[in-house]
């Protein structure tokens, strides 16, 4: 699904919500599309830890070397430009606000006084079932499915799984190649809503908005499907 209709699909189930929902569902569609993430944090390339990535501490404003993070911060470092420690990173680590996040790595939980008063978020491996913290960029080949609202320190946390037939995800969840949103559940993900991800075949009824894999197409109209938004019949190309 393209970042455009990413955004259209959420959009247009702000009529009729409250508006809490939708700006949780736009949080996510934010982390996915732009692929920010928490505190205006960058995706950072993995890369092996070894004599290139080791920890020392950097002037503000200096690169982050490729596989680290920052996981501590001295305001008065460098002369009062501030300083921060880079460490190789590491499943668990802890690390302070605007940290790059390593691939293939999610954010799991936050600690408002953490890194000396700036904040803190907890780095870890992504895996099938974690929890990640709003704003937590979204691993390739990843789902979210689940939404709380509490979660993270009170800021919203997603559940990342990996996709399977028949899995419902969030609003806003990426869309994995190869499949297609068949149901829509205005209530679900905790009120965020929901949609039912499905591997494409013939004969399924696809949602507005569902992308439509290589080798199929869309063909008769049908308006009381996908729980009444209307859907199309996939067949092949």
């Amino acid at each position: 699904m393209s970042d455009r209709q990413i955004w259209k699909r959420v959009a247009a189930l702000a009529v009729g919500r409250g508006t809490g929902a939708v700006a949780a569902a736009f949080a996510l569609v934010a982390a996915v599309v732009l692929g920010g993430t928490v505190a205006g944090a960058t995706v950072a390339e993995a890369k092996p830890v070894g004599a290139a990535a080791s920890a020392h501490w950097a002037c503000g404003g200096d690169p982050v070397d490729p596989g680290n993070v920052n996981t501590d911060y001295d305001p008065k470092g460098c002369g009062g430009r501030g300083s921060w420690y880079q460490q190789p990173v590491k499943d668990g680590m802890w690390t302070c606000s605007g940290s790059p996040v390593v691939a293939g790595y999610v954010i799991t939980d936050h600690s408002k006084p953490g890194c000396r008063g700036i904040g803190a978020w907890r780095h870890s491996l992504v895996k099938d079932g974690i929890w990640t913290c709003s704003g937590s960029p979204v691993v390739p080949g990843y789902v979210i499915s689940n939404h709380l609202r509490a979660g993270c320190g009170g800021i919203g946390s997603w559940q990342h799984n990996l996709p399977h037939d028949g899995i419902w995800t969030c609003s806003g969840s990426p869309v994995v190649t190869g499949y297609v949103i068949t149901g829509h559940q205005r209530t679900g993900c905790d009120g965020a809503g929901a949609w039912l991800h499905n591997i494409a075949r013939v004969g399924l009824l696809t949602c507005p908005g569902s992308p439509v894999p290589a080798g199929f197409r869309s063909t008769t109209y049908q308006a009381g499907g996908c729980n009444g938004l209307g859907a199309w019949v996939l067949a092949r190309a």
